[in-house]
């Protein structure tokens, strides 16, 4: 009995972007019986877990064909050649297509891993809805043109490509035809978008031909930019168009300018403190998340208090924490370590920190009546990303006006205002 093929997702939104363009080929074409590894390779854990779920999915599924995808196959192709389970190992490059995939081998190696800073490839795109999601991720780059020194995903992805405004435009009006509410704009550096055009462009320029060009679209959201990425026409947009959701989640990584410098990090604190002050004194209502890493070579405890106290002086809500982890291959992991226990312990100080900061901001929301976007029957998130409970079910993708009456530590509780 045939089954039909299956596309498993690690990491990132740009990840799930792809991810669907796999499915939608997988279904044009019948594909069956295969297995499709779409990997992430940001962390050296990241790859154990794809190595891990690809096991235990040959013992499940002993006929099936198993293929790897994404950055850690682009990155150690041999990595996954050699596991007696994988049929095949293909690069970034090659998933674009799905037919670059289930062609089978060229040769008698089981790798097709074109090299990645030489793509010349076009971006493409999709070619119908998301399945069962209210929201769509839209890709408008890929590549990264930056050389942080704790990351390795510029070796998985190679240098930074921008899709025209046109396709973007095109793709965004595709799926709001298809009944998606809200686009997420995505990339691995969205902030570059437009700088490798002929006629240099920037994010500014193209997020004001989306709305021009999109005059259906309600609800248009940034995904993780760095701190620098903000040009003038961007800031402009964020502050006088409503449609743009009041949440940016930064990129931030450190609150300490010797650890930023030492990351090749291009922007310094009183960069992010500014940031955040200017967009919050033009859009009063305004969230800001974060990443932050703990414990990178040679942070001080000094240094650590330093991206302690930039959560409260940028006036962050959302915290995500990771503690500092060496990644193989990259200048980070060459260079005098913390203790691991030391990077872990900084990390539960900063989450305790983020989790205070996520309880006071949801039981601010007491007693307000406030737009609700739902995403599963009976469950949402605020416009600034809080997380949401209703005492009804909605039809996902619906915006409703909630009076909020309760919270506790993960959510805040409510019903239909009116």
């Amino acid at each position: 009995m045939t089954k039909k093929a299956e596309i498993i997702t690690f990491g990132c939104r740009l990840n799930i972007y792809e991810s669907e363009i796999l499915k939608q080929g997988v279904k044009e074409h019948d594909v069956k019986d295969t297995a499709i590894f779409n990997s992430c390779a940001v962390t050296a854990e990241s790859v154990r877990q794809v190595k891990q779920s690809i096991r235990k999915r040959k013992r499940e599924f002993p006929d099936e064909k198993i293929i790897v995808t994404g950055c850690a196959a682009q990155i150690e192709p041999e990595t996954f050649s050699n596991m007696n389970e994988v049929d095949l190992v293909s690069g970034n490059i090659e998933k674009r297509n799905i037919l670059n995939i289930i062609s089978g081998k060229k040769n008698t190696s089981k790798i097709e891993v074109q090299n990645i800073m030489e793509n010349k490839q076009e971006l493409n795109g999709l070619i119908d809805g998301y399945d069962n999601r209210s929201r769509a991720f839209i890709e408008i780059q890929n590549g990264c043109d930056h050389r942080c020194t704790f990351c390795i995903i510029p070796f998985g992805r190679g240098n930074s490509v921008s899709k025209s405004v046109k396709n973007i435009v095109q793709e965004i009006n595709l799926m709001i035809e298809k009944g998606h509410k809200e686009i997420v704009l995505t990339g691995v550096d969205i902030a570059s978008w437009g700088h490798d055009l002929n006629k240099k462009s920037n994010l500014g320029f193209l997020v004001r031909k989306i709305l021009e060009g999109s005059p259906s679209l309600t609800r248009l959201k940034l995904s993780s930019m760095d701190v620098i990425g903000f040009d003038q026409e961007l800031l402009e947009l964020i502050a006088t168009d409503s449609r743009i959701l009041p949440h940016i989640h930064l990129s931030l990584q450190a609150g300490d300018n010797m650890i930023l410098k030492r990351m090749k990090r291009r922007h310094s604190r009183d960069d992010a403190i500014n940031l955040c002050r200017n967009i919050r004194s033009s859009r009063p209502d305004i969230a800001f998340g974060a990443d932050l890493i703990t414990g990178f070579p040679t942070e001080t405890e000094e240094m650590f208090i330093n991206t302690l106290n930039i959560v409260d002086e940028c006036g962050l809500d959302w915290l995500h924490v990771f503690p500092f982890s060496p990644r193989p291959g990259t200048p980070a992991a060459k260079m005098p370590q913390n203790d691991k226990k030391i990077s872990k312990e900084r990390a539960k100080i900063l989450r305790d920190k983020g989790e205070k900061i996520k309880r006071n901001h949801l039981a601010g929301l007491i007693g307000k009546e406030i737009e609700v976007f739902i995403e599963k029957n009976n469950t949402g998130h605020t416009n600034q990303f809080a997380p949401v409970k209703l005492e009804e079910n909605y039809e996902p993708g619906t915006s409703i006006i909630a009076y909020i009456n309760q919270s506790d530590n993960n959510f805040v509780y409510g019903r239909l205002a009116h």
